[in-house]
């Protein structure tokens, strides 16, 4: 299976670089074939239009010198003309009578004969001057030619025929389309082999991103791209390359949640199960130590539903199931009843729990009294945890201008400093031991967030962390 999937994605491979190459080349070739029909047609243009035209031109002006003559007098300065005529190595100069015959010429094999070509003939017909090129009936050779007629009063007495040979003209036509062909095909070399290059800078990486991505989904977490290139693909790869790292934290982080948790689970159900058994199988006789069992099984019990519940929360979060139940309410009584609740309990701990009441009264705000106090009780549980060991926390509340702070401080060892921008993280517990299951704080911040409000958390000055929650107060 897995050998048909490399193949399947090799062809697709395959398949970008033949569309990237047929677009691309296709389009340069498109280009190269219309510059080398244009450039074809200007070169045809220049050797053979240019040749016709200067035919036409002699004939019409030597036509126009003998317009004065009479049929006689035409024949007489004719053979004079051809007599004298000095351009008979490159241009043949004739003169034919009204059948189309050469009655005089310059090249005495073609005296007498009749060309038979179409400039004759429209020359004769219309009494205008015209260049024709193509194969002497005679020769086959590809000539060019012009022809005009000598008009007396109206009446057409002869033609005036220039003839020159092709030969020449050909071979200069048919190399400089050569070079052209050449030079072209240079281009398109070069383009073909630079766009290859190009496909196969993109392509190649393309396929390690692929096998990596593959290697990813298969459970290879944490596998990394060597990075190339610094462009596109190169930020490709350091996305992947990132979301792998991630993916493998956060593997890691959820095995390590899960383990944490089935121990956390496990620790008060044990003292919950051995306190039960040994209260109901009538070992202990002492009320003290029947009450103090009994304690050790509502403490743990508290303690496995706060958990269950930070599930629930989260699970809720995760969902999108998670919503508030807004209404106006008293912050400093919600903050108040969450002191009172926990006062007595950390007492009994050794931590002494101090409040401090600001003088003037908070502004109402609107928010959700049950998730509020839910996120007081886990800041002062994780406070007790955490911080427990300086034997003190205090609280304060007061109004800013446009927020209401709430502030818990611990006085213990304080968040090493690398570990505070993580500590919010879901599942995240760092380097602290103390009991938990991660998820605690990313539920509070979920919580605050949801109030439009923020959650900070730092170490205080003189030691210990300090969590404030800036709620907004309603204008």
């Amino acid at each position: 299976m897995a050998k048909n999937t490399d193949i399947t994605d090799k062809g697709k491979i395959r398949g970008i670089r033949k569309r990237w190459l047929l677009n691309n080349i296709g389009v340069v070739l498109l280009i190269l074939l219309l510059a080398l029909g244009s450039l074809s047609a200007v070169l045809w243009s220049y050797y053979y239009r240019s040749t016709t035209d200067d035919l036409a031109r002699k004939a019409s002006s030597a036509a126009s010198g003998f317009k004065r003559y009479t049929r006689t007098e035409y024949r007489a300065a004719a053979q004079q003309t051809v007599s004298n005529y000095e351009e008979k190595s490159c241009l043949e100069l004739q003169f034919l009578d009204l059948s189309g015959a050469v009655t005089y010429s310059g090249n005495a094999l073609t005296s007498g004969s009749t060309p038979g070509t179409p400039d004759i003939q429209i020359a004769l017909e219309k009494q205008i001057t015209y260049s024709w090129i193509g194969r002497d009936p005679t020769t086959e050779e590809r000539i060019a030619s012009a022809s005009s007629p000598v008009v007396y009063q109206g009446v057409t007495v002869g033609v005036i025929r220039y003839v020159t040979s092709l030969h020449n003209i050909d071979r200069q036509f048919t190399f400089s389309m050569f070079v052209i062909l050449m030079i072209g095909t240079a281009i398109f070399a070069m383009v073909y082999f630079s766009n290859l290059y190009f496909v196969r800078s993109i392509v190649e990486p393309l396929a390690g991103i692929t096998e990596t991505a593959r290697l990813i989904a298969d459970g290879s977490y944490g596998v990394q791209i060597e990075k190339k290139y610094d462009d596109e693909i190169g930020e490709l790869t350091d996305t992947i390359n990132d979301m792998s790292l991630k993916i493998k934290q956060s593997e890691k982080t959820q095995s390590e949640f899960i383990s944490s948790v089935s121990h956390e689970l496990r620790t008060p159900l044990t003292a919950i199960t051995g306190w039960a058994e040994t209260i109901q199988s009538g070992e202990l006789q002492n009320p003290l130590e029947i009450r103090k069992g009994m304690d050790i099984i509502v403490s743990e019990a508290r303690r496995l539903s706060n958990m269950v519940e930070e599930l629930l929360e989260f699970s809720r979060i995760s969902e999108g199931r998670f919503t508030l139940s807004v209404e106006p309410l008293d912050l400093k009584a919600e903050l108040e009843d969450a002191v009172y609740t926990y006062k007595e309990f950390f007492r009994k701990e050794g931590i002494e729990l101090t409040y401090h009441d600001c003088p003037e009264e908070i502004v109402p705000i609107s928010g959700d009294p049950e998730r509020l106090r839910q996120v007081f009780s886990n800041l002062l549980d994780n406070a007790a945890k955490h911080g427990g060991s300086g034997k003190r926390i205090d609280v304060s509340i007061r109004q800013d201008i446009l927020d209401a702070v709430v502030q818990i401080r611990d006085h213990g060892p304080g968040v090493p400093e690398e570990e505070l921008p993580f500590i919010k993280q879901k599942f995240y517990k760092g380097s602290s031991k103390a009991r938990g299951s991660g998820i605690g704080l990313a539920v509070c911040e979920e919580i605050i967030t949801r109030h439009e409000g923020q959650l900070e958390i730092g170490n205080a000055e003189g030691g210990g962390c300090v969590v404030t929650i800036r709620l907004p107060i309603e204008t």
